[in-house]
């Protein structure tokens, strides 16, 4: 807040405008032979108007002694105001393959397209051989496509899906939901130069199988999806991806929901489309 502001912005406007007050003293009579006039004591009027502006000079002196803004400048590797804040770039609305297509040439479109391909690994789909093909057909480039097939494929091995619950197609019991469902909560470019970015992003997921009767509860855990996105003249696509545990906040104390309660909620909530 600056001294205008606070003063009604003209200066010291509050206090009379100009920064000063002045005290018009009574005039001296007309008439010469009149009685005299008494200087040996001030009025009481006067002195009462003299401690006020005396009082109301020391008391803006210091009130300006504080600054309005601190004088410690940020360091170079604090974030800026805006580095962590959305952008307001409106989703893309094209789609290729089931997902989100047709991002921006530039750090916020890769940033998005990261962002959405995290869902999308992150989601039941992938434990369905003909589903996980089909998303990792629109999103991976075309020279690491048959590579990251392959070794999605090895990960999601038909061992994997019975020590899970789940059926060869990846599907629940009867009686259960299967829930698999990541939820970005921010995006970082790390590097980005000459048509290829590398994209962290930090997300919430959830796992597990709803019943009384499942071994593997829904549970939520936190990690961060490292991202290599290719520009391939239209889109951003991706060439390698890893994930590691974390950042973890602490839990709050928040009562676990039923069972039943989860199983709704997945069939009920449907996802979005990001944007940085």
């Amino acid at each position: 807040m600056s001294n205008d502001d606070q003063y009604g912005g003209a200066g010291y406007g509050e206090v009379g405008g100009t920064g000063q007050t002045r005290t018009r003293l009574p005039e001296a009579p007309a008439d010469p032979y009149g009685p005299a006039r008494r200087t040996s004591r001030a009025p009481r009027s006067l002195v009462t108007v003299v401690g006020v502006v005396v009082l109301l000079i020391a008391a803006i002196a210091f009130a300006n002694q504080a600054p309005d803004t601190p004088d410690a400048k940020p360091t170079d590797d604090t974030p800026s105001a805006t580095s962590t804040s959305p952008t307001g770039t409106n989703p893309v609305t094209g789609k290729q393959g089931g997902l989100p297509s047709g991002f921006a040439q530039d750090q916020q479109g890769a940033q998005s397209a990261a962002a959405n391909y995290a869902v999308a690994l992150g989601s039941d789909s992938m434990f369905n051989s003909g589903r996980r093909h089909s998303i990792v057909d629109a999103m991976a480039d075309e020279s690491s496509r048959a590579r990251l097939q392959a070794a999605f494929d090895a990960d999601y091995s038909a061992g994997l899906l019975a020590q899970i619950g789940l059926t060869k197609d990846g599907l629940a019991p009867t009686g259960s939901t299967f829930v698999n469902r990541t939820v970005p909560a921010g995006a970082k470019v790390k590097n980005f130069a000459g048509g290829a970015a590398s994209v962290d992003v930090w997300c919430i997921g959830m796992f597990g199988l709803t019943g009384d009767k499942s071994t593997r509860p829904v549970t939520s855990s936190w990690f961060t999806i490292s991202m290599s996105l290719k520009w391939n003249g239209s889109d951003w696509k991706v060439v390698e991806t890893s994930q590691k545990d974390g950042p973890t906040p602490v839990t709050g104390d928040i009562p676990v929901s039923t069972s039943d309660e989860i199983g709704s909620a997945v069939t009920e909530f449907g996802g979005f489309t990001y944007a940085r």
